[in-house]
């Protein structure tokens, strides 16, 4: 994949706009009752990143970050101030977040996950871009020193030592949704923006 290891400028995400993305194909029989099915087992996250431009020098710091990406070419790091932790927005997080699984006395590889869930069901989201200094880790309720694990660039925790069979391994952490342009072309009208009009700016986060 083609990614480079870079944050969008976050003062511009803040004040931008996006969410996830499902699709759901639906057909209605006969009988007026429908049948429901996805194609994705993920969902997608679009985000439009024109809201949050406030000023001609914000102009300028997302022309020189389009540039840099080729526009559509490179992915980065793009800050959901919505959902960017293991725990809610306004919560620290904690080593005992989200579960990652369970040791079984040789495995020393977990991928980060975040479940979102309710009394009817869940769903469960790969990490793959996290704030590496922002992880915490977790046997059996134990924090473990930064000393005790690494995490790769691809959001995987692996610890020095195995956990025991059946110790529960858990995470806390902050991360970045991998995105990229989805555009090659920056269309803004300056008049409009003074006036108060914000130009479309689209994002779409990639899929590994």
């Amino acid at each position: 994949m083609s990614f480079h290891d870079v944050a969008f400028p976050a003062a511009i995400a803040f004040g931008s706009s996006g969410g996830p993305e499902r699709r759901t194909e639906i057909v209605t029989l006969g009988s007026g009752r429908e049948e429901r099915n996805t194609p994705w087992a993920q969902s997608r996250r679009r985000y439009d990143a024109g809201l949050g431009l406030r000023s001609l020098d914000d102009l300028h710091a997302l022309i020189a970050f389009f540039e840099a990406r080729r526009g559509r070419l490179y992915g980065f790091r793009w800050k959901d101030f919505l959902d960017f932790k293991s725990c809610p927005p306004l919560q620290a997080t904690s080593p005992l977040d989200q579960t990652l699984g369970e040791g079984d006395g040789v495995r020393t590889a977990f991928p980060l996950v975040k479940t979102y869930w309710d009394a009817a069901g869940s769903y469960e989201r790969r990490v793959t871009k996290p704030v590496a200094a922002s992880v915490k880790v977790a046997i059996n309720a134990v924090a473990l020193t930064q000393a005790d694990f690494s995490v790769d660039g691809e959001g995987v925790v692996t610890l020095n030592d195995a956990a025991a069979d059946g110790a529960l391994v858990t995470a806390g952490f902050q991360f970045d949704v991998p995105v990229r342009f989805d555009t090659d072309r920056l269309s803004i009208d300056l008049t409009a923006f003074r006036a108060g009009e914000a130009p479309s700016i689209p994002l779409v986060e990639i899929l590994t």
